[in-house]
């Protein structure tokens, strides 16, 4: 498998035409994909508009793409949301090796929150409404979420299935239980090392019970490799 370290010349040169080019508004981010997703960012631009640094990891929205939820994961263009309430117009690229394999990827995130500001001032100026299907493509957009680490990505996972379910986990039944991991697998959340664990205290079950649900949910779909997810939760 070739490494992102291998073009790291490449990398650096592409990074810095970038950073020349466009604003400080811009974020560009380049992660590696091929020693596990605690610290995939090894360069990183203007790094202040999500507050991120070298050493952190990535977003939710990778974990899906490494977990094969998502099989291309390329996306230019969209908007999303910082959890501070910057507002930013992002794209993202996936770099693969020569056998297919995804080993990291290429990201820009513009702050554009001071210009849907001025936008938003100027529409209730002119009095002129957003078009319908413009309103409707954004509602669209993947929420993609940006963390400084693991953890908080992992917690941020087990709210949301959370809320999936609708149910506080001490009241959960089996299947209820089933749901909840089966939206953590699909999240990509096993590919976090040693999620099981926090999966576990989570839902006050063990190890046994997290690895026997995930095979039978593997199993249900119809051919991913229960083992090799249930392997990498523990890490």
């Amino acid at each position: 498998m070739r490494q992102i370290a291998e073009d790291g010349v490449f990398y650096k040169h592409l990074l810095d035409m970038l950073e020349a080019h466009l604003s400080a508004n811009d974020e560009l981010v380049l992660h590696d994909l091929t020693h596990g997703y605690e610290h995939t960012i090894v360069d990183i631009r203007n790094g202040h508009v999500t507050g991120r640094q070298i050493g952190d990891c990535g977003s939710n929205l990778g974990l899906e793409v490494l977990r094969g939820t998502v099989e291309n994961g390329n996306r230019y263009n969209y908007v999303t949301h910082t959890r501070s309430g910057k507002i930013l117009r992002s794209s993202t690229m996936y770099i693969r090796d020569d056998d297919g394999r995804v080993v990291g990827s290429l990201c820009i995130n513009k702050d554009i929150t001071d210009s849907v500001k001025m936008e938003a001032f100027l529409r209730a100026e002119n009095k002129y409404a957003l078009p319908r299907e413009d309103a409707a493509a954004s509602e669209r957009e993947p929420g993609e979420v940006f963390f400084n680490n693991v953890g908080e990505l992992l917690e941020y996972l087990l709210q949301s299935a959370l809320a999936h379910v609708g149910r506080q986990a001490a009241l959960m039944d089996r299947e209820e239980r089933r749901r909840f991991l089966k939206y953590l697998d699909d999240k990509g959340a096993f590919v976090i090392s040693k999620s099981g664990d926090r999966v576990c205290e989570f839902l006050g079950i063990s190890k046994y019970t997290l690895y026997n649900d995930l095979e039978s949910i593997r199993k249900a779909e119809g051919g991913a490799d229960a083992a090799g997810a249930a392997e990498a939760g523990r890490g």
